[in-house]
């Protein structure tokens, strides 16, 4: 070990066992040491980081006393796992987090035995811990402990209550820990308040007070429930955790996350514990702790690009073109200043979606339902069903948590809710759970939806207009992460006419026919095909549904060869085009081939946005591929590889 080297405590640990190795006096330097690594890992590679501050030791004090892997610990949403993920055997590889080949930025099975379940969408982990408690009974795997974590943010979420209740019917062994950074549930937490969790968790407690409940059931059945609500309703008092014990659970807190004086002795207790049953430990936690740049924060750093560790000043790469989020909030703000009908959800993403600025110029209009997508759909169509233009601003890839409310509660009753998917297609660093790949399909089989995607930033514009204008149906358009493209944008957005796309660039042999963001690419493929003597013409969809009939018979009749192109899996904008011009009869004429470009079947791993592109087989050099050997072409003779 180096003699300057800045975490000697840190260097001696590869795995929960050598930290279980340490005196418990050593666990306050650990602790302060795995957050300087995780600091400076996150400030070389970007990522979540004040998720991961705020648990830092909790971290350290759940695998100090509990048996991981054998126990299992399972991290709700999974962006606070940095400090698990340094402490659990790969600290080596802790600065290729988020990086294409490297560590996954949530918690993936594949990667280790300390992840047993993957997460990176929130309020999963106590549904999930159930399973795993339930299964340990049922396979007598006797004494282990199944720990779930939930907090920033996701016990608004309904998932995580209804896997409360069913834990408590259950009555399995399985201790939940909510992380609460937010201040938002949790009276103050000192010296009384833990010396109250250490005695509430206490074997000496617990037994007192089964039997006081046995006494009670000798009592007839109007007393053992005097006694049993005297006991709960003191406790509420005294601790604040009423809710949990109407759902079921043991509550056991609140105590100072931070404080290892406090966890250490209550986490031991409930371990120890010999009455089996759901308990539920509440950590009052600061988002961002001990790392001033982010505590002093909006957002805590909950996710930062690289940083400098000293000042944490963000490195950012100089740009002239407008992220697409920035696009949208400014083009719904336009659109809000003429209209006050307009109003704006988000769950719990308002910087993410953009619509923090939203937010700014109305805050009455705005508003954050917490992580609760479910809720979000159905609030909007109510919204929408007494005259209001709710737009819904949610990633395409969580859309998916409410996609029933979005048949039931909105498609069905035709209601003119407007869907705003961010993260449309791949997202880089954020990898498989949150590329938004499947909204194309899953809502293009619904009846009376409109759909759009935009192909430059221009154009989200115009489509934020025009879904303004719709009134009678519910629509839905794309945009994808990052940047726009560079072009001049429009003073105000211009409704386009429903259901019609536009040429942009003619040709004679073969058509691309884009549905979103591969637009750029398939201009750049009709070059290449150009200067090998193909003339192409690319036309530019703008909507999936209802599709442009007169446009697709155009581009069958008149070329060789029709390539659809769209950043989103088999089964929706080329599978439309498929069903349409089979029924049209365009496909029964022998002359043309009919390409559909659609991303490989499968997920894709974190990596740069145009690696990913390329994974899914949608670059510029797949498109002349598709196009040359439809044409049949000998493209092994071809130079593709660049």
């Amino acid at each position: 070990m180096s003699e300057t080297s800045k975490t000697p405590l840190l260097d001696t640990v590869r795995s929960p066992a050598d930290l279980r190795g340490l005196d418990v006096k050593d666990l306050r330097q650990f602790a302060d040491e795995l957050r300087a690594e995780t600091v400076d890992a996150v400030s070389v590679t970007g990522g979540h980081l004040g998720a991961g501050l705020g648990v830092v030791e909790l971290t350290t004090a759940i695998h100090y006393l509990f048996d991981t892997p054998d126990d299992i610990l399972i991290w709700d949403v999974g962006h606070q796992c940095y400090p698990h993920k340094i402490l659990t055997e790969r600290r080596d590889r802790i600065r290729t987090i988020r990086q294409g080949g490297g560590l996954y930025g949530f918690t993936k099975r594949t990667e280790s035995v300390y992840d047993p379940f993957g997460a990176a969408h929130s309020s999963t982990s106590i549904s999930a811990g159930l399973g795993f408690a339930v299964s340990g009974e049922l396979q007598k795997k006797e004494g282990r402990n199944v720990i779930a974590v939930i907090g920033d943010g996701a016990m608004s979420a309904g998932m995580a209550y209804e896997a409360m209740n069913n834990a408590a019917v259950t009555g399995s062994r399985l201790i939940v820990i909510l992380n609460d950074n937010d201040m938002s549930i949790a009276p103050p937490v000192g010296g009384l308040s833990a010396y109250l969790s250490r005695l509430i968790s206490s074997r000496s407690f617990r037994s007192v007070r089964q039997l006081t409940m046995m006494l009670a059931e000798k009592f007839p059945r109007q007393i053992e429930r005097a006694a049993q609500r005297a006991e709960e309703y003191a406790r509420g008092l005294l601790t604040g955790g009423t809710l949990f014990e109407e759902l079921g659970l043991y509550y056991v807190g609140p105590i100072d996350g931070h404080n290892l004086d406090h966890l250490i002795p209550v986490l031991k207790n409930v371990r120890d514990d010999p009455q089996g049953g759901p308990i539920l430990v509440h950590c009052v936690t600061k988002k961002g702790k001990g790392y001033e740049p982010a505590e002093s924060s909006a957002d805590r750093y909950h996710g930062v690009g690289k940083f400098d560790v000293v000042t944490g000043e963000l490195y950012k790469a100089p740009s002239n073109a407008p992220s697409y989020t920035k696009v949208f909030a400014n083009a719904l703000v336009k659109e809000a200043q003429k209209d006050d009908r307009i109003v704006a959800i988000t769950a719990a993403m308002p910087s993410g979606t953009g619509l923090d600025l939203f937010g700014k110029a109305f805050p009455a209009r705005t508003f954050d339902v917490g992580i609760a997508e479910q809720h979000a759909v159905t609030f909007a169509g109510g919204l929408a069903a007494d005259g209001m233009k709710p737009f819904c601003a949610i990633y395409s890839t969580f859309l998916q948590r409410g996609y029933d409310q979005i048949v039931h509660d909105v498609a069905i009753q035709k209601l003119p809710v407007r869907f705003a998917m961010d993260r449309a297609g791949q997202v880089g660093a954020d990898g498989q759970t949150h590329a938004g790949s499947f909204d194309i399909a899953y809502l293009g089989c619904l009846p009376g939806f409109v759909l759009m995607a935009c192909s430059d930033e221009s154009e989200l514009v115009h489509m934020v207009a025009t879904a303004v204008a719709i009134d009678d149906r519910p629509c839905g358009f794309r945009y994808p992460r990052g940047e726009g493209v560079g072009l001049d944008m429009p003073e105000e957005g211009v409704p386009l006419e429903i259901g019609k796309g536009r040429i942009v660039r003619e040709g004679n042999s073969v058509a691309i026919l884009c549905y979103g963001q591969r637009l750029q690419d398939s201009l750049t493929a009709a070059d290449e095909l150009a200067a090998r003597g193909w003339s192409t013409t690319i036309a530019d969809a703008r909507f999936a549904k209802p599709l442009d009939e007169d446009l697709i018979r155009r581009l069958a009749r008149e070329h060789e060869v029709l390539i659809t192109v769209e950043e989103g899996s088999v089964g929706g904008f080329g599978s439309f085009v498929a069903q349409f011009m089979s029924h049209d009869g365009l496909l029964d004429r022998g002359t043309l081939k009919f390409r559909p470009m659609v991303q490989a079947d499968r997920f894709f791993d974190q990596d740069k946005p145009e690696k990913q592109v390329e994974a899914a087989g949608l670059s510029t050099r797949h498109i002349v591929r598709t196009a040359l050997t439809a044409l049949g072409q000998d493209i092994g003779e071809i130079d593709l590889t660049a």
